[in-house]
């Protein structure tokens, strides 16, 4: 899949959403590979991004990496592979890739402390 990879983006992006002054999840990130290696790497500069955007105040309050299994994607069938568990389509049989240890320590260590956000001022997007 040629998508661009971008984790300043997402960090510039936190930044502007801020100033509506409600709470953020991030949803569906993630990125289809065979290369574990470069999973682990984009895992970590998007949590790092994450990260700086929350020590600046930005309320993030959610990240949900996309996804736990690899699965089926309705354009393109069974062959990316996004999952941060590997299957086996022939057995069913299930494979924790190494990138998952990067969102679970991420995870345990809990998100950086950032000041709650102040109360909406009626500005939507």
């Amino acid at each position: 899949m040629d998508w661009e990879v971008d984790p300043e983006g997402l960090e510039v992006l936190l930044h502007r959403l801020a100033r509506f002054r409600l709470p953020i999840v991030v949803t569906e990130n993630g990125i289809a590979t065979t290369d574990d290696g470069f999973r682990t790497a984009f895992l970590e500069a998007h949590l790092a991004a994450l990260a700086r955007a929350g020590a600046a105040g930005v309320p993030i309050r959610g990240y949900f990496y996309w996804a736990a299994l690899d699965n089926f994607e309705w354009a393109l069938g069974f062959g990316p592979r996004f999952g941060l568990i590997a299957v086996d389509y022939a057995t069913q049989a299930r494979r924790v890739r190494p990138s998952a240890a990067v969102l679970g320590a991420w995870a345990r260590a809990g998100p950086p402390s950032a000041p709650p956000p102040p109360s909406p001022t009626g500005d939507r997007l």
